[in-house]
């Protein structure tokens, strides 16, 4: 309905719940704001106090990563990015938009009256069933006034596996094996939003035990983990990755996880630390596993260091997982043959003639997807990829090298689990273009 020009958004209430009023510009009311099962609904008393609790709360209820608060000439528009999609879920009245940002900034410990900077925070939540729930805040002013961007982060750290994350048994044998090792970098690369920051804790989980010292470097700290000695980077004090990098080496760790490699001096710090006899974790942004390499050397790194200090690189990348309650069969035909068989092996696709979608139902909210999973292609530093790397190979015949040794791409991967109904092939083609 509209309101004083404004579009708004006036949902069910919460079922038991007192009908209230909130005044807005021109005497307009919006009664009853806030959530439940999708729903917007307030407080008489804290009324933006209880908005705000219920938008995180109904954001979390959906599987949402994040929550997007964005001013726009006709509202404020609520929208939560659910398995990696961002979904439109409320319009609000504008003249709620400065309270709910006061809001958002006294939680987060921001300064309230500062309205043309950036501002970045975090604070803690309870959900309805009473779970924590962290919320990482970004406010920066746009032309209609302050957004914020909220990322939610449940306590679910303690909850990682290799296999949950969907590597295979064979790439979880080659995980382990580097694990092993007592010194040695193993590297996670993918483009932003491909799951790597998650790789990386756990593996850290599968490090952590009593008699092992492990120091973390990360910008910022997605999860919170016990037994682990977690370092905020602040750049504002000089605590960049490299720095910290040298501070944490007096430390006596035994695993230092580096949250990402990003210029030549982290590099070089981190294979040095690697050389004298400490596992590295960190995270590099290339396309595939192959390049990280090359992108070593770019950042100066020696190929023979590198060839040394490196055990192994995974390549991700996410997509949604098929709603179990809803997946039906898609048989190919002959026009959709045609056309995957330019981009993928023709074997596969005489071997795999049907893959599976989601119908949509109830369960997904009509997506046809629930969840999300990971794609992988993970390579071994093996003796002909060392050579390889030496011989400072560019990234295509490093590959070949690599795949000569079994590695299998992350393509071949993802159309496996297509092709086993985890997924649909249209998401996997999707990570061609990130």
């Amino acid at each position: 309905m509209k309101m004083g020009g404004l579009h708004t958004f006036i949902p069910r209430s919460l079922r038991g719940m007192k009908d209230i009023s909130i005044p807005v510009s021109g005497g307009d009311i919006v009664s009853r704001a806030a959530i439940a099962n999708g729903d917007i609904v307030a407080d008489a008393d804290r009324s933006v106090i209880r908005l705000v609790e219920l938008i995180i709360e109904r954001a979390h209820h959906a599987r949402a990563s994040d929550i997007h608060l964005d001013p726009r000439a006709d509202g404020l528009y609520v929208r939560s990015r659910i398995d990696g999609v961002l979904e439109h879920t409320h319009l609000l009245p504008m003249v709620l938009h400065a309270e709910i940002i006061s809001r958002i900034k006294i939680l987060s410990g921001l300064r309230i009256d500062e309205h043309y900077g950036a501002q970045d925070g975090r604070f803690r939540s309870i959900s309805a069933v009473g779970a924590y729930l962290d919320v990482r805040v970004s406010i920066v002013p746009t032309y209609y006034g302050e957004n914020a961007v909220l990322r939610l982060l449940s306590d679910m750290a303690e909850s990682f596996s290799l296999s949950g994350l969907g590597f295979t048994v064979r790439n979880r044998d080659m995980i382990t094996r580097a694990l092993a090792r007592p010194y040695g970098m193993i590297l996670a690369t993918g483009p932003t939003g491909s799951g790597k920051t998650t790789t990386m804790y756990t593996l850290v989980k599968m490090l952590a035990e009593p008699g092992v010292s492990i120091v973390t470097l990360e910008d910022p700290i997605e999860y919170s983990m016990d037994g682990v000695s977690q370092i905020q980077i602040n750049p504002k004090t000089g605590l960049t990755f490299g720095n910290g990098l040298r501070s944490v080496l007096r430390q006596d760790p035994n695993v230092i996880m580096v949250g990402e490699i990003r210029d030549e001096e982290t590099a070089g710090l981190a294979v040095n630390t690697a050389l004298t006899g400490h596992r590295v974790l960190s995270t590099v942004h290339t396309n595939d596993a192959p390049t990280t390499v090359t992108r070593l050397l770019d950042m100066d790194v020696e190929p023979y260091l590198i060839a040394s200090t490196v055990s192994l690189v995974i390549g991700q990348r996410l997509v949604r997982r098929i709603c179990d309650k809803c997946k039906t069969v898609h048989q190919l035909d002959d026009t959709e043959i045609m056309s995957l068989s330019k981009l993928m092996p023709p074997e596969y696709l005489r071997a795999t003639p049907a893959f599976f979608q989601g119908a949509g139902c109830s369960a997904c909210n009509g997506s046809g997807f629930w969840g999300r999973a990971g794609i992988h292609e993970v390579m071994e530093i093996t003796d002909a990829v060392r050579a390889a790397i030496i011989a400072k190979k560019p990234a295509h015949e490093i590959k070949e090298v690599a795949l000569g040794d079994s590695m299998i791409p992350i393509m071949v991967d993802g159309l496996r689990k297509a092709g086993r109904g985890i997924t649909t092939i249209t998401e996997v083609l999707k990570t061609r273009y990130e």
